[in-house]
């Protein structure tokens, strides 16, 4: 069964920030957002989205992670960043 998607989501300037900081478009974070292979809850009202992703001419894949507040309407893209250490953070109990 999927993660479920977010839809309606603002981005915080901190976060745009990072994602031109760290090359992620605006277009692979809601394609995360709307189709998330994980939905890991960080604390109360926050969770991160994560999906595995091709990045650019890397034939490696990277995992997205995009952290988003909840807790409010519309919910809020807090920060973002792409690591190739999927094995770290891919969570086996959220499956999606």
């Amino acid at each position: 069964m999927p993660a479920e998607p977010i839809e309606e989501y603002v981005v915080t300037s901190h976060a745009a920030f990072e994602m031109a900081r760290r090359g992620i478009s605006h277009e692979t974070v809601r394609d995360v957002m709307i189709a998330p292979e994980q939905r890991v809850p960080v604390r109360d009202g926050r969770v991160v989205l994560q999906s595995r992703v091709a990045r650019g001419t890397e034939t490696k894949a990277a995992l997205v992670r995009v952290f988003v507040d909840v807790d409010r309407v519309p919910a809020e893209v807090v920060t973002v960043y792409a690591t190739t250490k999927i094995a770290k953070y891919w969570s086996l109990s959220h499956e999606g």
